[in-house]
């Protein structure tokens, strides 16, 4: 093949390519014509996160509004706000609800949502507490335990701390006999976490020791009037303590739909899923939601509206109005 018959086949092939081959393109350099830059290849589409309105829809291109990825109802009778949604306060019955169909129709097990709402909690304790913000050299945590599930939750967190390089202290004076929690005490055991066999009433002993106290003592499961029961002691001294005290759901001592009723002030709140009703009578510095484990049906059923977490975080901290 000569020469002639080259520039040809170039020219034909060009008239049918999307673009300039790369050896044209250096070629243009020796001549007089401004070079032209190849254009790069079709980025593919950007799918935004699923929700009820975008689902599917690919991100614009040259300007205009990104729909949010996140139903936007923000609910005004309710103080706190995300990024992109508000979620919206639940019952008690409908954080059952929620719990039941997580657990019959998804076979999600006891185990695997204690251990993630566990993980979340502990997360949350480090956004809240940086280790290189805490006041004490030693970055030592009390974590207090009910008998029941939000106690259970509270040992997996300890767990967790412990692996994030906290030093973390249980407190769990009622140890509950289901095979499941024991579980989670041995692993906490093998792990060399402390636990105290009593928790100073002596409430200075408490803050020079530790620089937060974890409160998984009540959740949302505890009836109206537990509080006064044998927990009676150990929300009177932690109503005391000038430490910042993390609740885990439901601050213990509170009732889940009407909020405090002489129960503990805790600084900081992690919901679990979705926020309970009484988190409207929630004046700490920050909330939390860890619930972006449900499935998006779940979500859109119970119109859960959460808010947006960014990149891989499986808690977000939400923002109270300016």
């Amino acid at each position: 093949m000569n020469n002639r018959s080259i520039v040809q086949l170039y020219i034909t092939a060009q008239s049918f390519s999307p673009g300039p081959l790369p050896g044209p393109c250096l070629a243009r350099k020796a001549t007089a014509t401004p070079r032209r830059a190849c254009p790069s290849p079709a980025l593919p589409l950007l799918i935004l996160p699923r929700s009820p309105s975008n689902r599917g829809r690919p991100l614009p291109r040259n300007g205009g509004d990104v729909p949010s990825a996140v139903p936007r109802r923000l609910g005004t009778e309710w103080g706190w706000r995300g990024s992109h949604g508000c979620p919206l306060p639940r019952s008690k019955a409908e954080a059952e609800a929620i719990e039941k169909e997580l657990l019959e129709d998804y076979r999600f097990g006891r185990q695997q949502l204690i251990e993630m709402w566990g993980h979340a909690c502990a997360v949350a304790v480090t956004k809240a507490f940086p280790l290189p913000s805490l006041p004490r050299k030693q970055p030592t945590v009390l974590v207090v335990c009910g008998p029941a599930q939000n106690g259970a939750i509270g040992l997996v967190c300890a767990r967790h701390l412990r692996v994030f390089d906290y030093e973390p202290t249980i407190f769990y004076p009622k140890r509950s006999l289901d095979p499941l929690y024991r579980d989670f005490t041995t692993q906490c055991e093998k792990m060399d976490i402390p636990f105290l066999s009593y928790l100073p009433t002596e409430v200075q002993l408490i803050n020079d020791a530790y620089n937060a106290v974890v409160d998984a003592v009540l959740g949302a499961e505890a009836e109206l009037g537990e509080g006064r029961g044998p927990c009676a002691g150990i929300l009177a001294t932690l109503k005391h303590v000038r430490i910042p005290i993390v609740s885990l759901d439901v601050p213990s001592g509170w009732d889940v739909e009407a909020g405090s009723s002489g129960g503990i002030s805790p600084d900081v709140l992690v919901s679990l899923m979705a926020p309970k009703q009484c988190a409207r009578r929630f004046l700490g510095r920050q909330h939390f939601v860890a619930g972006r484990f449900v499935p998006y049906d779940v979500q859109k059923k119970f119109e859960l509206n959460p808010p947006d977490y960014p990149g891989t975080e499986c808690v977000v901290a939400l923002r109270a109005p300016q």
